[in-house]
């Protein structure tokens, strides 16, 4: 194996086609075809399905290119110290449940990055395409949160993945209305306070699994529900009906949450928030990076950090 394969492999993804590949990499199409051929027959595995359209990763090529990715990391690292070389493309992908706090670290970490040129991605999205991401090495990272309904359930679906679930920092139950809801006249609130308002959660899909939602009691029984996808549309509902969703507790300002207020809970209940990645795998260093920029914006809210006094 060499290291030129592994680059071309990257290139080749990248740009969905042998050819342009080569044409990037000022190559003939041939040789960086036949480069891939013998990685793949060196690796036994076959890395790339072949098509008239251009080409895919394979089940087997997405996890070796997640392995891959992590040599070329380091090697950009020693190139970057040692022979002021121009930085390679950086590439990083992360999904997650609906939190402004993964939104704001992800922004952040963008703003860190010394190079001109990255590839980074951030899904909010369903819990199961959370595993599902992970499982097909889309992401290197999945943020969710566990509590004492769906932790059982949840800890016995990471075991049957190969995933494994690293705490954060535990948070308890808010209440997040808009600024104008009558609700903010009150310093906490109890269940029986909400029942006039509409209740606003994220829809899971096909599996919509109790198990499996973004929001804790979501087996109670409500007069006014309302299902959404993304957080810009429950924030503006939560304007525009007065309605409400229950979450952590943590609002980010900066990323034009203004409007928005969370108000204590009175539920005895633990949030656990955190983070999953595949089991045995290595963190690349951007993904380090990553969850250290999203544990200081924890922390700057006033949380404890799990393992961190």
């Amino acid at each position: 194996m060499r290291l030129e394969q592994l680059l071309y492999l990257e290139k080749i993804v990248e740009k969905g086609s042998i050819n342009e590949a080569a044409k990037e990499l000022f190559l003939t199409q041939p040789s960086i075809s036949n480069a891939i051929k013998e990685l793949e027959s060196e690796m036994g595995v076959q890395l790339l399905l072949r098509n008239p359209r251009g080409v895919t990763l394979t089940e087997e090529g997405r996890e070796f290119l997640a392995y891959s990715r992590q040599i070329l990391d380091q090697v950009n690292l020693l190139e970057e110290k040692y022979k002021n070389k121009q930085l390679r493309k950086q590439a990083f992908s992360v999904s997650a449940q609906h939190y402004a706090f993964v939104v704001h670290a992800f922004v952040e970490l963008i703003h860190s990055v010394d190079t001109d040129e990255y590839s980074f991605t951030l899904r909010e999205t369903e819990t199961e395409n959370i595993f599902n991401d992970l499982t097909s090495f889309r992401s290197e990272l999945g943020i969710l949160y566990l509590n004492s309904f769906n932790k059982q359930v949840m800890t016995k679906l990471f075991k049957e993945k190969n995933l494994v679930f690293t705490p954060l920092f535990d948070a308890k139950p808010h209440v997040f209305v808009s600024r104008d809801n009558p609700l903010t006249q009150k310093k906490s609130l109890t269940l029986e306070d909400l029942e006039d308002y509409p209740y606003l959660s994220y829809e899971q899909g096909e599996n919509n699994s109790f198990y499996f939602s973004e929001e804790i009691l979501s087996t109670l029984v409500r007069k006014m529900n309302v299902q959404v996808s993304d957080r810009a549309t429950i924030f503006n509902l939560m304007v525009g009906l007065n309605g409400y969703t229950i979450s952590s507790g943590i609002i980010s300002s900066e990323l034009n949450d203004d409007k928005i207020v969370a108000i204590p809970l009175e539920y005895d209940d633990t949030i656990t928030l955190g983070w999953l990645t595949q089991k045995q795998k290595e963190l690349s260093p951007i993904a380090r990076s990553y969850l250290t920029m999203l544990k200081n914006h924890i922390k700057g809210f006033g949380f404890e950090i799990y393992g961190e006094e």
